[in-house]
């Protein structure tokens, strides 16, 4: 994976965590790699791994369990709140992306629309 160096490593990796949730490719109760192998996985220090993990599981986005692991939540909740705000967040920069240029929101839609055609 390759940071972008203005954002820090430990968001960065949430973000792609919390992708691979929404997606799939971590599935729904599927236990995580360590943090040791997840560092290793990364190629970032324990310590910002261990960040990222803990604010995870303080997002509810994975769950420990003493001595058997980490696993990712089945709670469609948690879910369908992390795919919501993911989708809130694309749309919002994609707007101001928009803006940025100078189209108005009606310009904004008709290059939507458009795309959508295609």
């Amino acid at each position: 994976m390759k940071f972008n160096p203005t954002v820090p490593i430990y968001l960065q990796i949430m973000e792609s965590i919390k992708k691979d949730v929404v997606t799939g490719s971590l599935a729904r109760g599927e236990r995580v790699d360590s943090v040791r192998a997840l560092s290793e996985k990364f190629d970032v220090n324990l310590n910002t791994m261990q960040r990222a993990c803990s604010e995870l599981e303080r997002e509810g986005v994975l769950f420990t369990q003493r001595g058997v692991g980490s696993f990712v939540t089945d709670d469609d909740s948690v879910i369908k709140t992390l795919k919501q705000e993911m989708c809130n967040n694309l749309v919002n920069e994609f707007i101001d992306g928009m803006r940025g240029i100078g189209l108005s929101n009606k310009e904004i839609l008709d290059t939507v629309g458009k795309a959508l055609q295609k």
